[in-house]
């Protein structure tokens, strides 16, 4: 009997199971913004509680760093720290006037993505266009999908409608390695009405935005050779009809931080956790080494 020949047969058996259940591994970086969890807890959103059930979350994830706290407490900064992962003394953003930026020396963190995967697709889709024009770079697709209109509230709902379709399309045309999706309605509702679990009009956006999530999640699910992880948080909470200023304001200075799928742990953060741990975190996820010489803030959390 020849045994080499027939080993190799049994092990190639083995195998190829494990090898034919390897999937690859895609992120989605998810941004509500002006959003409090508070009142997502209040709201009746299935989709994001699914994303909770599915991994492990912070109810009270930080705006603000111990290092560096002089920034507006708004959108600029906000999501200039979420999508870099260092705080706004590197990035130099402190309010939504992006005067002196340095994301070239902090860039997007599909500049890291890039440089670790050259041929990876890497697709931003937002509705509030300074993050299109100045914090997004490395990106195969960006998109900003805002409509006029003079009613602010149902120009974000609809421009989040076309930013869910058009992340459907390209989850499902482009591949992409790593997205980015940035929904406004919410937060203008806040300014318009009020950012609080007891105003019908702010939950109700929420809800409106659950559902958008929903869409985009039966999209991913779909893709049942790819693994995805997705991070959602938010750039501030909010207090009365706004958030600036809110160094000391508990509602406004808490965000949250979910990160879900199969690579993640399960529960609810021990430690306290920051927007800039969702870059570091995402990286990570991909197989991406953290570079000391990128002088991140953040750290990746929440993984298994």
């Amino acid at each position: 009997m020849r045994i080499a020949p027939l080993l190799s047969l049994l092990l190639l058996t083995i195998a190829a199971p494990l090898l034919a259940a390897e999937k690859e591994k895609h992120v989605l970086l998810l941004g509500i913004d002006g959003c409090r969890f508070d009142a997502v807890q209040k709201a009746k959103t299935p989709n994001l509680d699914r994303l909770v059930a599915n991994g492990t979350y912070s109810p009270t994830a930080l705006i603000l760093g111990d290092r560096y706290r002089k920034n507006d407490t708004i959108s600029g900064p906000g999501w200039g720290s979420i999508n870099t992962g260092v705080w706004a003394d590197k990035h130099n953003v402190q309010g939504n006037e992006f005067k002196e930026p340095h994301f070239d020396k902090f860039p997007h963190f599909f500049h890291f993505v890039k440089q670790a995967f050259p041929d990876a697709k890497t697709v931003s889709i937002v509705d509030w266009d300074p993050i299109a024009k100045y914090i997004v770079s490395d990106a195969d697709v960006s998109l900003s999908t805002k409509p006029t209109g003079a009613n602010v509230v149902a120009t974000y709902a609809k421009g989040d409608e076309k930013s869910t379709a058009e992340a459907i399309r390209l989850i499902e045309e482009l591949d992409p390695k790593a997205m980015m999706l940035y929904l406004g309605q919410v937060d203008e509702t806040g300014h318009a009405h009020g950012f609080h679990p007891s105003v019908p009009e702010y939950i109700a956006a929420i809800e409106t935005v659950d559902g958008l999530v929903g869409q985009v999640l039966d999209a991913i699910a779909k893709r049942i050779d790819e693994e995805w992880l997705i991070v959602v948080t938010s750039d501030h909470g909010g207090e009365g009809r706004g958030h600036g200023g809110g160094h000391n304001n508990p509602n406004i200075l808490h965000s949250f931080l979910i990160v879900s799928g199969e690579g993640a742990k399960k529960g609810k953060f021990e430690e306290q956790v920051y927007i800039v741990d969702a870059v570091p975190t995402l990286l990570t996820y991909l197989g991406v080494k953290l570079d000391d010489a990128w002088q991140l803030d953040g750290h990746a959390v929440g993984l298994k």
